[in-house]
């Protein structure tokens, strides 16, 4: 007898989006209609699609002149029920989507991601690391939670959460199989390369990705901006891991729209059936200072 599959096809972009809502809803439309065409259940984009990412980050060497730019550039605070997700709930259709925004709740901003389709809102997220002073900009969220969709239990995170190993255990360990991770991953601000490939921040970005797919043995799907915003330029890179840590389609550093159809339930439990199964192998009696504050040097 036959051992019934999960085979969902994703696509997952490396697109650019700004402040322009209308350029945004247009280029949502255009990459899922795309996503269609290639037969896709799950489209995954970048962080901050609606109304686009900071124009700079925040750091110990910034202006007050361009802090003050900075903060009155930020990008339209949107709220979970109002009429921008709306308008892509119905774009949607029966196709899943994950994206970005800056979430509004009373006067308080965050940014933020959503996984949606036709009927609604499958699952939310508030990034919880915030990097180089984008804390002056959004307050943090505090929780990672997996949730149900019609391709299979998921989880998000935003952008610098990758950096962390715990923040992908936690959605691992709640059940996720697919992690959404998007971004608006820039180059590296020192030590600049003409080379986009050889950028120490591409390169850190792509060893995070392949290293919480393999780390969790789960589909890691992460997608970028493109192009650049402000004082930022994207790294690109878009790409879907399998759960053994390979790459099964990416973008490099071009804009585009990575595709893959996955057999998740085989993908999975073949690597997690090799005798070594990372979930069921740790040893958290031995972690005794993982949630341990740092000590700064």
């Amino acid at each position: 007898m036959n051992t019934p599959t999960n085979t969902v096809t994703i696509s997952v972009a490396a697109a650019e989006f700004g402040r322009d809502m209308e350029q945004g809803y247009n280029t949502i439309a255009a990459l899922l209609e795309e996503s269609r065409n290639r037969g896709s259940e799950l489209l995954v984009l970048p962080e901050a699609c609606l109304g686009g990412y900071l124009p700079s980050l925040g750091g110990g060497d910034e202006t007050e002149e361009s802090r003050q730019r900075r903060l009155e550039s930020l990008p339209p605070a949107l709220e979970l029920d109002g009429p921008e997700l709306k308008r892509v709930i119905d774009m949607a259709g029966d196709t899943v989507i994950t994206l970005g925004f800056c979430e509004k709740d009373g006067d308080t901003r965050y940014n933020a991601a959503v996984t949606l389709h036709g009927d609604g809102i499958l699952g939310s997220y508030r990034k919880v690391h915030q990097p180089l002073g984008e804390n002056l900009c959004y307050d943090a969220g505090d929780t990672f939670e997996a949730f149900d969709t019609p391709v299979g239990r998921m989880g998000m995170q935003i952008c610098y959460d990758k950096g962390f190993p715990e923040a992908a255990r936690e959605l691992a360990l709640d059940g996720a199989e697919i992690i959404t991770s998007i971004s608006a991953w820039p180059t590296s601000r020192t030590a600049t390369t003409a080379n986009m490939e050889d950028d120490r921040w591409k390169q850190r970005f792509d060893i995070y990705d392949r290293a919480r797919a393999l780390e969790n043995q789960v589909i890691w799907v992460a997608a970028n901006q493109a192009g650049t915003f402000g004082s930022l330029r994207f790294v690109c890179s878009a790409k879907i891991v399998g759960p053994g840590g390979e790459i099964l389609a990416g973008t490099g550093v071009e804009p585009g729209l990575a595709t893959a159809t996955v057999d998740i339930d085989g993908l999975i439990g073949a690597a997690r059936g090799g005798g070594m199964y990372n979930l069921r192998d740790r040893r958290p009696s031995v972690y005794r200072s993982i949630t341990k504050e740092a000590v700064n040097a």
